[in-house]
C-alpha cells in the first residue's frame, strides 16, 4: 500500500491526498511535519533529504515535492483526465502547476505566515504590504485565465488540484481582497467535488 508521510492540515500533503481520492488509491498516511513527528528526524531525511513534506513510498519508489508525487500517480495509473499523455496537453497541465508552485506559493508565503499564522518571523509590515500585492497580482493572472470551467477549460486536471489549495488559501487568509467573481465560481466548483470536500481542508489554510 501507499505510504504518505504529512500531516492532513498541509497544504502539499492535501493536493495529494486529493488525488488520491481523485484516482481511487488506498493508501496509509503516516503523521510527519509542524505539531507532530519531525521532519529533522533520521528516519524522514532517508526518504526526503529536502526535509519538507509530503514523501511518498510507493514500493522501491520514494518521491517528494507534493506536484511530481501527483503527477507520477496519475500518469501511474493512466489518468490520462488528469494528466493528458499527448505531450502538448500534458505541458499546459504542467505550465499552470509550475506556475502554483514557482510564481503564486512565493507571492503569498509571507503574507500567509503573517497574517494567517501569526509568525512572530513574519512580522514586518513592509514585507507584508509586498507580499500581499504580490499575491493580488499572481490571483488577478488566475481570475483571467478563468471561465464557467476549469483552470483548461472543460476537463478538470492536476492543475485544479494544485491551483484548487491555493485559492482555498487566498479565501481564507484575512485581508482586504479584490473582487475576483470568476475565481469565487471556481471555487464553488471545486467544493462540489467529494475529493475536495475530503481533502481540500476547509477551514484550515
Amino acid at each position: 500500500m501507499l505510504r504518505i508521510l504529512g500531516r492532513s492540515s498541509s497544504i502539499n500533503v492535501r493536493k495529494v491526498l486529493w488525488t488520491c481520492h481523485e484516482i481511487g488509491l488506498d493508501y496509509q498516511r503516516e503523521d510527519w511535519g509542524r505539531g507532530v513527528r519531525p521532519v529533522s528526524d533520521p528516519e524522514f531525511l532517508a526518504l526526503n533529504p529536502f526535509a519538507m513534506i509530503p514523501a511518498l513510498v510507493d514500493g522501491d519508489v520514494v518521491l517528494s515535492e507534493s506536484n511530481t508525487i501527483c503527477r507520477y500517480l496519475a500518469a501511474k495509473h493512466g489518468r490520462h483526465d488528469l494528466l493528458p499523455a499527448d505531450p502538448a496537453a500534458r505541458a499546459a497541465v504542467e505550465r499552470w502547476m509550475d506556475w502554483q508552485a514557482a510564481d503564486l506559493n512565493p507571492a503569498w508565503s509571507y503574507a500567509f505566515h503573517a497574517l494567517s499564522r501569526n509568525s512572530p518571523e513574519h512580522r514586518d509590515p513592509a514585507r507584508i504590504a509586498d507580499s500581499v500585492a504580490a499575491w493580488k497580482k499572481q490571483m488577478a493572472l488566475l481570475e483571467s485565465q478563468l471561465g464557467d470551467g476549469w483552470v483548461l477549460g472543460d476537463a478538470f486536471t492536476l492543475a485544479d488540484v494544485a491551483l484548487g489549495v491555493s485559492v482555498q488559501r487566498w479565501l481564507l487568509t484575512p485581508f482586504d481582497k479584490p473582487v475576483l467573481p470568476k475565481t469565487e465560481a471556481y471555487f464553488e466548483r471545486l467544493r462540489r467535488r467529494p475529493a475536495y470536500l475530503a481533502h481540500g481542508g476547509d477551514g484550515v489554510a
